[in-house]
């Protein structure tokens, strides 16, 4: 009897080269089938991964034409959600850069009806929050439409913030991206709600009239007459007194300074979270940053605070980028070398954990796997430097690891010695790693990139589970879902450890890259997929664990 069911095979699946019959699977971009992400949770990994130097699979121009057309449906299908959305994650802090929230936000200014433009202009001051973000939302809407009376209104309204604020912007962030105050101010014309709105305008336009030895009368305006001071200054004595008294930022010291180890220790003294962390090779290479020093010290109180750390809304992957670097003593782009103090390195590495805030246990049995497939080794998480999203995976792997004491950690592609699974004739396999979160993130990101690279087979942690009777209430996998390898679909294998091990075993994706797919069956209330490097999806996973 010819068996006709092996052509369906809706219990035991086709390999994940054929799509489950009528499940909705589209193929992914390796040539495996995955389901399609909706476009919603799409937006999400743009806002939070972005599309810089894009994927194995996909070039960055393609994905992020990919991710802007689905920003331009979610437009089409509620334009004032999208814009709710964008302003969410990038008030919250979620996402590493805020790139992504400002060019979604300049395609509701530019594609949306009536109801979203308005709301996309409202929200311009949550999203756009310092002088850099408006340059670049003005690079963004200025080559997708024209300067209509809502976005002069609107750039007009940004200026119109609190004169203290607006004088610390315009001297803090002076032009970027070929746009500067003067261009704006001269396309928006707004009106001076007051003398010392007048005052800063009038200097963003035409400059500051002379500068005299007398500091301003008015103290909101005052740090615009110590940046112009700054510029005729013939000592360093002269720059500390200016930072010490008016607070002048770094972007306001004229480069001649900025090799004095005195004036990096006034500025380190009132530097905010994330410039201390972005300015650490430096300090370190002037000598205000070494064992035992008084900056160290301070530095080491500041990573340290948990509450200085979420008020500044310092994301993880810039304490985890950092920390590669100052770790490494070398710039990547420069020639700059520095001698890492070991204090500083360990006060990162605790300051990654403090930027995903308080988790709560769940008390559940979790499987944490790892792709460690050639494809996740490509492309970068934000656009940062070396963090490839195999690295990233094992940074995320251990915020849960930290939380959760019954955890196990596991490594899958190819079989140990190289490139396996359906191309390469070894068999795929799991590799356990023994990373844990006492060890510090630079000596995982080492273990990590040690690990041979090979196909890709996401069903192998639970097929691997399954067998070897491994008791996991959770399964979390790391991943770019481009799953191609393997002759079960991960879903399927879900289903299958459930039945064999008696346990309702949950699956949660942690999606690595800004593209539209994922192993987890939407249809199945026991699988979740969410976005690797959201500062708020420890939570929901633990949450989601321990939920009826």
């Amino acid at each position: 009897m010819k068996n006709f069911v092996e052509f369906i095979r809706n219990r035991t699946t086709p390999p994940q080269s054929e799509p489950i019959p009528d499940s909705g699977q589209v193929p992914n971009s390796a040539g495996g089938y995955a389901w399609p992400v909706d476009d919603w949770t799409r937006l999400d990994r743009f806002l939070v991964l972005g599309s810089e130097q894009g994927t194995y699979y996909i070039q960055e121009r393609a994905l992020t034409k990919e991710n802007a057309e689905s920003v331009i449906r979610c437009i089409a299908e509620d334009g004032p959600r999208t814009v709710a959305r964008i302003a969410e994650i990038s008030q919250a802090g979620r996402a590493p850069k805020n790139d992504p929230a400002i060019f979604a936000l300049a395609l509701c200014a530019t594609l949306g009806n009536d109801a979203t433009k308005a709301a996309a202009f409202a929200a311009l001051p949550q999203v756009c929050r310092t002088g850099t973000h408006l340059f670049h939302f003005t690079a963004y809407v200025d080559g997708m439409r024209g300067w209509g009376r809502g976005l002069r209104q609107a750039v007009a309204a940004w200026y119109a913030q609190p004169a203290a604020r607006l004088a610390y912007q315009a001297v803090k962030y002076q032009q970027r991206d070929g746009w500067s105050h003067r261009d704006l101010l001269r396309l928006a014309h707004p009106k001076p709600a007051d003398e010392q709105h007048g005052i800063i305008y009038h200097w963003l336009v035409k400059g500051w009239e002379g500068v005299g030895d007398a500091p301003h009368p008015d103290a909101d305006v005052r740090i615009i007459w110590a940046f112009e001071r700054a510029k005729r200054a013939t000592s360093a004595a002269e720059i500390v007194r200016l930072i010490n008294e008016y607070d002048l930022p770094r972007e306001a010291i004229p480069t001649a300074w900025l090799d004095n180890a005195e004036v990096w220790a006034a500025l380190l003294a009132r530097m905010p979270m994330e410039a201390m962390v972005r300015n650490l090779a430096t300090l370190t290479r002037v000598g205000v940053v070494a064992p035992g020093s008084d900056g160290t010290r301070h530095v080491v109180a500041q990573l340290a605070n948990a509450e200085r750390v979420r008020a500044a809304r310092l994301h993880p992957i810039k304490v985890l980028a950092a920390l590669r670097t100052y770790a490494g003593g070398k710039g990547v782009r420069g020639q700059n070398t520095w001698q890492p103090v070991a204090q500083v390195n360990d006060a990162l590495d605790g300051a990654f954990y403090l930027a995903f805030g308080n988790i709560v246990p769940s008390g559940r049995r979790w499987l944490l796997a790892l792709d460690v497939s050639g494809s996740m080794q490509y492309g970068t998480i934000a656009g940062v430097p070396g963090l490839t999203p195999h690295v990233g995976s094992a940074a995320m792997a251990l915020i849960t690891a930290a939380t959760e004491p019954a955890h196990t950690i596991v490594a899958f592609s190819a079989a140990p010695g190289g490139y396996g699974g359906q191309w390469g004739g070894g068999e795929s396999g799991i590799t356990p790693i023994a990373i844990s979160p006492r060890q510090r993130l630079d000596d995982v990101v080492r273990t990590m990139e040690a690990i041979p690279m090979g196909g890709t087979d996401c069903a192998l942690p639970m097929i691997w589970a399954a067998r070897h009777k491994v008791a996991a209430d959770v399964f979390v996998v790391y991943t770019d879902s481009e799953t191609w390898a393997g002759a079960i679909h991960p879903a399927q294998a879900l289903r299958r450890y459930r039945e064999q091990m008696g346990i309702a075993a949950k699956l949660i994706v942690v999606g690595m890259t800004s593209n539209g797919f994922s192993i987890a069956d939407p249809e199945d209330a026991g699988m979740l997929d969410v976005v690797g490097f959201d500062t708020a999806v420890p939570q929901v996973m633990a949450d989601f664990a321990v939920a009826d």
